[in-house]
């Protein structure tokens, strides 16, 4: 078996007396497991560019890019499992030890590493206090001065089959209910958009039951959805906001980094066939409490709760508008909540971007449409998963196009007001090549959804791909602005180089498609714009590394299928895209 040498940012976690906790119920131990990787573990990883190596029974050996990185991942775990762990008594509770360094490793055929560097980070884990977080002093001096926790030097360690002791330093984690108020300077700082802005944070799950994590998030989108087809709202996509899902953040953080002026947070109790649901509306200039309000509904009941607590909150902040227009937010809903929980779930494995979670939500869409095929969102968003997977070439195009495109149809008749079934529309459109109609369903699905990041950004595309690169670029900005922590920004970075790469700002291209590389290394949409743009730029050097990189990630790369696969609508700006690879060396 080949192997290669590199230094990597290694994490190794581990669950504190798991064969005690195994012992007395395994099965029921297994299960929130596995529910603690499929909704926090798994997603935080991703989010921080993690690679899961290995899964060591009861625990993990992960791979990062950078040590902040795994750092942050580490953190984020270690103060949501806290919340995790509330009401849940000390003998039960699931609680993480993890150790993190930077060093050397073997890198097998198969991804599987080997090596002191592994062997380091696992020693330091084996030492840790639960629920705590140690670093090796290599990766100590990587952080320091870029991550805001702060660290209690241990000093020098023996570590078991270690030839040298190793200095240890804890991160002091902040547990507590309110975490730290943001700071001048220590965020993004963006401005106030002009007009009402809110993020809706993930409500709390609140049943005790790891399980029901997706039907408290499920309320938290709807509610996201409802307000967002209020057009006087600015509203934080739904990506963003669930960035601090299981995290103590303090509103006024949270406000720096998203720019809005109102923060929404609750929490919701199902027990039987009830469910409570309790809100309150932050006003986070004078840290008020504008609103709170309870619900206590039969669950069939639920989507009435959604729809008095979206009025509610309108009620809250424009009630002059409210009274004048007399609008109220309305969706569809389902006649099953069966059908409804099993979207939910998918909204969940879609939005963690890997291959192997949009097929899992393929599969549950799938059951939700055979519960009820009426469901108009549930073919909606099956038909933009499948697409979706053909744009990242994790399928194939000419193989599901005709899937996506049925299953949009079939959404418009059940719900002409669907916006993913428009989204998904428009991106058939857009392959196929009939340009005009897919600018006019994504225009449909803003129409429908003015916050909807995801439409946002396909729609720039297609604006590129028809020459208009300044409205291209407004709309990825757009994207950006609305859901700045997304989980999508990789694919929106590239949109906007794409755009500029038309426009013939090739230095502004380059640096996009860099900052796509870095969020994301295997999106190749980045590679083959920084490869053209560098072409163009006459960086020989630039552009020679970017395309042996592209070639990584795109084996299949050339001309003539840059010719045949890319819908580009204009002959010139054809010809202009294949010239920067020619200048690169493809051929």
């Amino acid at each position: 078996m080949s192997e290669t040498r590199k230094i990597a940012a290694i994490l190794v976690a581990d669950v504190v007396g798991y064969s005690r906790l195994a012992g007395a119920d395994e099965e029921r131990i297994l299960a929130r497991l596995r529910a603690l990787r499929s909704d926090l573990i798994d997603p935080t990883i991703a989010i921080h560019h993690g690679r899961i190596v290995k899964r060591t029974g009861d625990g993990s050996i992960v791979e990062f890019r950078s040590v902040v990185d795994a750092v942050r991942c580490a953190i984020e775990v270690q103060n949501a499992m806290v919340d995790r762990n509330a009401g849940v008594s000390e003998n039960r509770r699931i609680v993480f030890r993890i150790g993190i360094h930077l060093g050397d490793v073997m890198e097998e055929s198969d991804g599987d590493l080997m090596g002191e560097g592994v062997n380091i980070a696992a020693r330091l884990e084996g030492i840790c206090e639960p629920g705590a977080v140690c670093l090796s002093g290599a990766a100590y001096e990587q952080v320091r001065d870029r991550v805001r926790e702060t660290f209690i030097d241990l000093g020098e360690k023996v570590l078991k089959n270690v030839e040298r002791p190793v200095r240890v330093y804890a991160a002091a984690l902040d547990r507590a209910v309110g975490a730290e108020p943001a700071t001048p300077g220590k965020h993004s700082g963006l401005s106030l958009p002009d007009k009402p802005s809110i993020a809706v944070l993930p409500f709390q799950n609140m049943s005790g039951d790891p399980e029901q994590e997706y039907f408290s998030d499920g309320i938290s989108e709807d509610i996201i959805t409802a307000l967002s087809k209020l057009r006087w709202f600015f509203v934080i996509a739904r990506n963003s906001s669930f960035t601090y899902k299981g995290k103590a953040v303090h509103m006024k953080q949270v406000a720096d980094e998203l720019g809005v002026g109102y923060v929404l947070e609750g929490s919701v109790r199902k027990g039987g066939n009830r469910v409570r649901i309790t809100a309150q509306l932050n006003e986070v200039t004078t840290g008020s409490h504008i609103w709170a309000e309870r619900y206590d509904r039969e669950l069939a009941d639920v989507f009435q709760v959604q729809d008095e607590i979206t009025e509610a909150i309108v009620a809250a902040i424009e009630p002059q508008l409210y009274a004048a227009e007399n609008f109220r937010a309305q969706r569809k809903p389902p006649d099953s909540l069966d059908a409804w929980d099993l979207v939910m779930r998918a909204l969940s494995h879609f939005w963690r971007v890997t291959r192997q979670d949009n097929v899992v939500a393929q599969a549950l869409l799938e059951k939700a449409i055979a519960i009820d095929p009426d469901y108009g969102q549930a073919a909606g968003v099956l038909a933009a998963s499948h697409m979706f997977c053909a744009h990242m070439g994790w399928a194939d195009m000419a193989s599901v196009a005709s899937i996506a495109e049925n299953a949009a149809l079939a959404a418009i008749r059940a719900d002409g007001e669907d916006p993913w079934a428009h989204l998904a529309l428009g991106c058939v459109h857009l392959y196929s090549r009939r340009f005009d109609d897919s600018l006019a369903e994504f225009e449909l699905a803003l129409r429908l959804n003015p916050n909807f990041s995801f439409a946002q950004g396909y729609y720039g595309l297609t604006l590129s791909y028809c020459g208009r690169w300044q409205d291209a670029a407004l709309a990825a900005s757009r994207a950006l602005r609305l859901s700045p922590r997304d989980p999508l920004l990789a694919i929106y970075n590239g949109i906007a180089a794409y755009a500029q790469f038309v426009g013939r700002n090739y230095d502004e291209a380059m640096r996009l498609a860099r900052q796509a590389v870095r969020e994301r290394a295997d999106f190749v949409g980045a590679h083959r714009v920084l490869t053209a743009a560098a072409g163009m730029a006459g960086q020989t050097e630039v552009a020679a590394a970017s395309l042996r990189e592209l070639r990584r990630a795109q084996p299949n790369i050339s001309l003539a299928w840059i010719a045949k696969e890319m819908p580009i609508k204009l002959e010139a700006e054809r010809e202009h895209y294949l010239e920067g690879f020619r200048r690169a060396g493809l051929d």
